[in-house]
């Protein structure tokens, strides 16, 4: 078992440094700032890195005790990757839209997903009966539903853990983690709040270089810690269809010093 490693050189490469235009950052953010260049803060890459070991860590002990991670974003830079990997690790992702009381309304949502399941299954089906508008009607619902529900349709039950692109467009999902107590892995920009998070990772997170190197990290570290926990159970680590690499590859520089202009 190996967790995934990164170096200095994937983040540079990766623009993680690059954070927001003086004018819109936080000032909370300014021990992890390094400095400004060109009218543009500068992230601390020296704090980055060993935050963002920690937060691989803890994302790796959750999962190797049974726990599940709910991979959260939902701008237009995060939302592809953030399903892809969740999906590559098996775990469970918001990328559309946070419905509110995702978390601190469980059974409210476990009665939308049942009503996610019953369409499938009626469109699955036989339709004899049903006109043209019904059929279509249904189908509109089945979609909105499963762009809003499809990657917590397994979940079960609340997260053991958040990992967040992008804090304050996810500011719902932040403050329903900490009503229920539920530690947040989160990327902070430079205009991020950084309260509340439990294992801040100082970085862009709008560049889709960064968001990509981000979430390939996450869900190496959960891979890991499934296998540990497969391990510890007496199973057999080979049955993983996918087991983590031993290193990211390394980003494309093309461009990569160009900060990138925000999602939303």
């Amino acid at each position: 078992m190996a967790m995934p490693t990164f170096t200095m050189r994937q983040l540079l490469e990766a623009g993680v440094h690059f954070g927001h235009h003086t004018r819109r950052w936080n000032p909370k953010m300014k021990p992890y700032l390094f400095g400004v260049r060109n009218g543009v803060h500068i992230i601390d890459l020296t704090k980055t890195v060993p935050l963002l070991e920690q937060a691989l860590l803890q994302v790796r002990q959750v999962v190797s005790n049974g726990g599940r991670v709910l991979f959260v974003g939902t701008k237009a830079a995060a939302a592809e990757r953030i399903a892809d990997a969740a999906k590559r690790c098996g775990q469970y992702y918001v990328n559309h839209r946070w419905l509110g009381g995702m978390i601190t309304n469980w059974q409210t949502i476990s009665a939308s997903i049942k009503r996610l399941r019953e369409l499938d299954d009626r469109l699955k089906g036989d339709v004899v009966g049903l006109t043209k508008k019904e059929q279509l009607d249904l189908t509109r619902e089945r979609d909105k539903l499963e762009r809003s529900l499809g990657g917590i349709k397994e979940m079960g039950g609340t997260p053991d853990m958040l990992f967040i692109i992008d804090t304050n467009k996810e500011a719902i999902a932040v403050q329903e983690a900490r009503k229920r107590g539920i530690p947040i892995v989160a990327v902070l920009d430079s205009n991020s709040d950084p309260d509340g998070v439990d294992y801040p990772i100082p970085g862009n997170d709008d560049a889709i270089r960064a968001v990509s190197l981000y979430c390939e990290l996450l869900s190496g570290a959960v891979l890991d810690g499934i296998r540990a926990e497969i391990a510890a159970s007496g199973g057999d680590v080979g049955e993983l269809s996918e087991p983590p690499a031993d290193e990211v590859p390394a980003a494309d520089t093309d461009g990569a010093g160009a900060e990138a202009s925000p999602a939303e």
